[in-house]
């Protein structure tokens, strides 16, 4: 099975800072592994954002993005779900919802740290 990753996993699985950067790349280590452009775009957000703690230059926040594709082999899906296909209950749900269903119309699992979400397609790492 394939693993549509979480903003939060890629941020964790990429920065060796992040304090759950051990229990995540365990997480996926062996898994097949995929991304689509609302992940990267998250990863990209927050890892260059000036307030949050990572706060990247973009440039090495895209190289790290680019070589962790590479080495893991990702693959790349579709940002293909139409939104009002996701049925988010609250406004907090909006981003894991359209993850969710978007693994699961591509037969994926969706890796995350959040256990709150309640979708058959989740997986928590």
């Amino acid at each position: 099975m394939t693993h549509l990753l979480d903003v939060n996993v890629l941020l964790a699985a990429i920065w060796d800072t992040h304090p759950l950067h051990a229990r995540v790349f365990a997480g996926i280590h062996g898994k097949r592994i995929a991304i689509c452009p609302l992940v990267e775009l998250g990863f990209i957000r927050i890892s260059t954002h000036p307030k949050a703690s990572i706060n990247a230059p973009m440039d090495k926040t895209r190289e790290l993005l680019q070589c962790f594709i590479q080495e893991r082999n990702a693959s790349r899906i579709p940002d293909d779900l139409p939104a009002l296909e996701s049925k988010p209950a609250k406004s907090e749900e909006v981003t894991d919802c359209y993850l969710a269903e978007l693994a699961a119309r591509h037969n994926l699992t969706f890796a995350t740290m959040d256990g709150r979400i309640q979708h058959p397609a989740v997986a928590v790492i």
